[in-house]
């Protein structure tokens, strides 16, 4: 039997040496893996700040940077039309008329210029027409004088006086014609002022003040207090569906707010802060007894009078920024998102075959896909304490307690997908803005501009044009709705 070897004084030193470099090796590696860890977690959290904007959060697309595409892109589907005119939709193309105002003929050449054959005897056998269709230069400025004759009583010494027709009260005054056409460029097209005087005189070849034209929003405005907003607000309050939405905008060098209440075919606006408060005061939303479409602003959940319903586009652009600040750890965000997208695929296909809901099987499979996601959404952020698993699961919990309102869409078939309506009302609040400096010089001038969008809105959504309301406005009396939609007056 051979002894062992015992290993000799310099193996043992040098296995010392190599089990502590790999002890050292492992903890280095420990180290890095944690620090890795941290960068991950900190680069989550950047993108998911960083990435918001209209397209991943409920940003406004006015935040977005001017000169960069949203990051997430749009988030609206190819409809499947092909560009241009829509088969059996009327066109805009220019045609000829059989009977224009002035008639040139043109006669033919002498001769023939390929061989010089004369043919002054030779008969036309066809005509070719060109026409241009063009204005004529604007007349001169038509000046109508009212000489009202005053005789004195020789009975008691009073003057009688002619009467003035109505809307003639000073010495000198711009008509009805040319007040409409400022108006149109300054209230319905959201002209500056100055560039609106500018743009009257060159088309219509007469100069107004450029006070004249600022004072008629305002003007506007007060005319339409009287009867117009009380009759949209007492429309407005019993209608099925309403849709809600603020939006801040500048003014008197402070952030104020601009909220809509709205249908297809009414608009109602009014200013004021953010509170609950404010939201009443529009004198709108504590009278409904349908159902609210809104965004998941809790300024709005006092409001417990009425069936709320969230906006899907919101829900998806804040899917969409969680699931692209981390797509491998985040499935949950698109698996909810695909959900969502389904759900209103299968309630527009009913909405278009006439039916009035959605089947039994086709709410349990909307609810499963729910579900699951939902499901998910707990596995994914499980044992996660960073900024993103953080965002993830406040989301998730606000999917998972307002199912009912979120899916109302899918219960209700009245009720739309998204909050767009109240959106694009809107809208022309930061037009305005952007044209006139970005800043509202008073909270009156805000509140005008309200009052006065809130009337062009409504006419145009029952196809009256801009002009046609303002020139109403000002010469025999508001447009007034009497009905929730045009279809119900006729009827």
């Amino acid at each position: 039997m051979v002894d062992p070897v015992e290993p000799g004084e310099g193996l043992v030193e040098e296995l010392a040496r190599l089990r502590s470099q790999l002890s050292a090796k492992d903890e280095r590696i420990d180290s890095l893996l944690v620090q890795i860890a941290e960068l991950t977690t900190q680069v989550q959290a950047l993108v998911l700040r960083l990435s918001k904007d209209s397209s991943t959060s409920s940003k406004p697309p006015s935040s977005d940077d001017p000169g960069k595409r949203p990051r997430g892109g749009s988030s609206r589907t190819r409809s499947g039309r092909k560009p241009g005119k829509q088969p059996g939709e009327p066109g805009a193309t220019l045609r000829q008329v059989d009977d224009p105002d002035e008639r040139i003929t043109i006669p033919a050449p002498a001769s023939c210029a390929g061989c010089a054959t004369s043919l002054i005897e030779v008969p036309v056998a066809s005509v070719r027409r060109r026409q241009v269709f063009d204005l004529a230069e604007p007349p001169p400025a038509q000046v109508t004088e009212y000489a009202a004759d005053v005789k004195c009583c020789p009975g008691c010494g009073a003057k009688a006086l002619g009467a003035f027709p109505a809307g003639v009260e000073s010495t000198t005054q711009y008509g009805p014609d040319i007040t409409t056409k400022v108006a149109d460029a300054v209230l319905g097209h959201h002209i500056p002022v100055h560039r609106s005087t500018l743009l009257v005189m060159e088309l219509c070849g007469m100069r107004v003040s450029t006070g004249f034209a600022a004072s008629l929003r305002g003007r506007a405005a007060r005319l339409l207090e009287a009867d117009f907003l009380p009759a949209v607000r007492a429309l407005l309050a019993t209608a099925p569906v309403v849709h809600a939405d603020e939006t801040f905008a500048r003014a008197a060098s402070q952030t104020t707010f601009l909220h809509v209440a709205s249908t297809a075919h009414l608009t109602l606006m009014h200013t004021g802060d953010r509170s609950a408060a404010t939201i009443d005061a529009g004198d709108v939303l504590p009278h409904l007894t349908g159902v609210l479409v809104r965004d998941g602003y809790a300024g709005y959940t006092h409001l417990e009078q009425v069936l709320h319903a969230w906006c899907g586009a919101h829900l998806l652009r804040d899917l969409r920024g969680i699931h692209e600040a981390d797509t491998e750890g985040q499935l949950w965000a698109r698996a909810m998102a695909d959900t969502l997208l389904e759900a209103n695929r299968i309630a527009a296909a009913a909405r278009q075959a006439g039916r009035e809901e959605l089947n039994a099987q086709e709410l349990r499979t909307i609810r499963r896909l729910y579900a699951g996601a939902l499901a998910r959404s707990r596995q994914d952020n499980r044992e996660k304490s960073t900024e993103l698993a953080r965002h993830a699961r406040t989301l998730a919990r606000r999917f998972e307690e307002h199912r009912e309102v979120i899916l109302r869409f899918t219960t209700d078939l009245t009720v739309p997908f998204s909050n767009n309506q109240a959106e694009r009302d809107i809208r022309p609040v930061k037009v305005q803005q952007r044209t006139s400096g970005g800043c509202w010089r008073t909270l009156q001038g805000l509140a005008d501009f309200a009052i006065v969008q809130s009337y062009l809105s409504t006419a145009t959504k029952w196809g009256i044009s801009r002009y046609d309301a303002l020139k109403r406005l000002f010469t025999t009396g508001a447009w007034i709705p009497h009905a929730l939609t045009p279809d119900a007056t006729a009827a």
